[in-house]
């Protein structure tokens, strides 16, 4: 068979370990372990799942082979606990049973130790060791780590690769990057020591060259070790790219794989986790370098998830192997998807940051658009429908749709009609904006799952209570939406007045000067868009702050984005809209004008509670959902309509 993506598809050999596949999961913490920082059956499927989906490695992140001074989060997975071995060896197996190669991360997180913490108050009790003395933020105090520590955890990290090994993990990674102990040690901006672990680049690079010998030491010859460096930690006190690829030089007969990324633990983020407003692959230049310079097999990593891509990225001899994160919580079947050639039916990442936002707010791991993260557990019972049912879905934005494809798979009849004549609800508003095409992607892909499931969809249908009782279904499940708030303001009717909803078709129409009225993460987005297509920006908002619906990820990417696109008047209440402009009342009570060609109203969604009502009667059993019950972001939405279909 000749394969769509042969390299891709392509195993790769490391050490006495073939890999079935050039497509790895990338290192992904689920937080549903025990207080102890034992793994669970919650986590273990979490980790099954990428396995079930094709990719060749999935490695368990942050296991930390010491717990008192080297977690990073308020739990990690622990190394060092006397009964750690049996959630270990529950999840390996979980792995290892679908084909992929169970790997394991070793980490310490060094001066950072509890930095990331929900609770931040507990960050100045902690007691930290790094390599040099400093103070991080929140006043806590970094001791400089002590020869007998530095020997003690060089045989922790031993200890911890045994310990993997015996619970059938066949591959290590040892983290060396992303501004933990062992970067800390490497970087010149942490360490200022004067010893043989200080100094030189051999010596800042010595700790780690000892701790990859204990591993080795630890697992024997043939047991495949991965180390995962960052090429730069962005910090012009710290190294760059010609020093990393000496680091590489030095650790490569050591090692069976360089897993190349970048960045540091502060102010870094988005570097590391590329965004949506930057093009994907944005850190494979690093492997590039790296992989000329080495013998040893080299991986690639960049918010990679596209096959095209990532096959071209072997092609030419940039990497031998990908590595993808947030685009396996979107889709963990994307390596089966390649490797069979069904590429179209890949749900990409919206790289949204919902994933990580998420887990820093509440300590869940979710995704937007993926309503099994989190519940891979559960998902595993979920049983076919008893009694198929005749189910009517009205409404087909993102909530119609996943209800839709779950309801039917599940074995249920099922009829989505939409009242217009395109599918994706309010997603249709983000057309024409280039960093959101992954949103409108998606709504593509599920209604090829929709197709594919058996759905048949009605469009320029609308489902009124008379439509309802002729088709007689078994259950009604209302997703009609909501529609854009256009607030009772002199003018605001006007000719150069645009709601938001309408910007895609109407975008043709907006002068150079744009007041944009409403500061939430529509008018935020749609700034940045308008910006960059060359318009002069105001974003004139109530609120004291705005984007303040954004996760807390992707927020101050947002406004560090708008800070050189927008001007932003928060404390602003708008009066009149007229052919200049935006007139807006402060809380002096002064009013001001803002000159603008183009008002754009960004003033909020209200849910079409009033259809949803119209139609409560409509079947034996009627489910609502959505933004007709209250707007909010997709991940509500589409959740909600996973477990509404499980319901039926």
């Amino acid at each position: 068979m000749e394969r769509k993506f042969p390299l891709l598809s392509e195993p790769i050999k490391l050490g006495n370990v073939v890999l079935r596949n050039r497509m790895f999961s990338a290192p992904m913490a689920f937080p549903d372990i025990t207080p102890e920082g034992y793994l669970t059956p919650e986590a273990a499927a979490f980790y099954e799942l990428r396995a079930k989906g094709g990719a060749a490695v999935v490695t368990v992140s942050e296991c930390m082979v010491d717990t008192v001074y080297g977690k990073s989060h308020n739990i990690n997975v622990a190394l060092d606990q006397p009964n750690a071995l049996p959630g270990l060896a529950m999840t390996a197996a979980a792995i290892r049973r679908h084909g992929a190669v169970a790997s394991a991360e070793l980490n310490h997180s060094g001066k950072f130790s509890g930095a990331d913490n929900i609770d931040k108050s507990l960050n100045r009790k902690n007691v930290r060791y790094g390599p040099s003395a400093d103070v991080v933020y929140g006043g806590g105090q970094v001791l400089e780590m002590p020869h007998a520590m530095i020997e003690e955890l060089i045989e922790k990290f031993g200890r911890g690769a045994a310990l993997v090994k015996k619970a059938g993990f066949n591959m290590i990674m040892l983290h060396a990057g992303h501004g933990w102990l062992l970067q800390q040690f490497f970087s010149p901006a942490h360490n200022h020591r004067e010893d043989e672990y200080g100094g030189s680049l051999y010596n800042r690079a010595r700790f780690t060259l000892d701790i990859l010998d204990s591993i080795r030491a630890a697992v024997g010859p043939g047991f495949p070790i991965e180390i995962r460096m960052s090429a730069t930690d962005y910090d012009p006190n710290g190294y760059g790219l010609a020093d990393a690829i000496e680091f590489a030089k030095l650790v490569e007969p050591k090692v069976d794989l360089l897993h190349i990324s970048a960045g540091a633990h502060e102010g870094t983020f988005d570097k590391t986790h590329i965004p949506m407003f930057e093009p994907r692959g944005g850190l494979v230049p690093f492997a590039e370098a790296v992989k000329k310079q080495v013998q040893k097999p080299v991986a690639a990593i960049g918010a990679l998830d596209e096959p095209e891509m990532m096959e071209d990225i072997l092609r030419s001899g940039k990497a031998d192997a990908v590595v993808i994160g947030r685009g396996l919580l979107a889709d963990p079947y994307l390596p089966k998807k390649v490797m069979l050639g069904r590429d179209e039916e890949i749900l990409h990442c919206l790289r949204c940051f919902t994933c990580m936002g998420e887990r820093m707010a509440t300590g869940r791991r979710i995704c937007a658009i993926n309503p099994i993260i989190g519940n891979e557990y559960e998902a595993n019972f979920a049983p076919p429908a008893t009694e198929p049912k005749k189910v009517l879905i009205a409404g087909g934005g993102p909530g119609g749709m996943q209800c839709a494809v779950t309801a039917a798979r599940r074995g249920h009849k099922v009829v989505l009609c939409e009242k217009s004549g395109r599918l994706g609800g309010a997603l249709n508003c983000e057309r024409g904006i280039p960093f959101k095409t992954d949103m409108l992607d998606y709504v593509r892909v599920k209604a090829l799952e929709m197709q594919k499931a058996g759905v048949e969809v009605r469009l320029n249908t609308e489902v009124t209570p008379e439509y309802a009782e002729e088709e007689a279904p078994d259950v009604l499940v209302v997703a009609v939406g909501a529609s854009p708030i256009v607030p009772p303001i002199p003018g605001l009717t006007g000719k150069n007045v645009i709601v938001a909803n309408d910007l895609p078709d109407r975008e043709a129409d907006i002068g150079k000067r744009v007041v944009i009225l409403g500061g939430g993460l529509v008018g935020c987005e749609a700034a940045v868009h308008l910006a960059d297509e060359g318009h002069e920006v105001t974003i004139v908002e109530m609120r004291d702050d705005v984007a303040v619906d954004a996760n807390g990820r992707h927020r101050p990417i947002l406004l560090d984005r708008l800070s050189t696109r927008a001007k932003i008047e928060c404390g602003m209440k708008a009066v009149l809209a007229d052919e200049r402009g935006l007139t807006c009342e402060g809380k002096d009570g002064k009013r001001v004008l803002f000159p603008a060609d183009t008002i754009l109203c960004a003033a909020g969604q209200r849910p079409l509670s009033n259809v949803a009502y119209a139609l409560r009667n409509a079947a034996p059993e009627v489910v609502t959902l959505g933004d007709c019950v209250a707007p909010a972001r997709v991940t509500e939405a589409v959740s909600r309509a996973y477990h509404a279909a499980l319901d039926i």
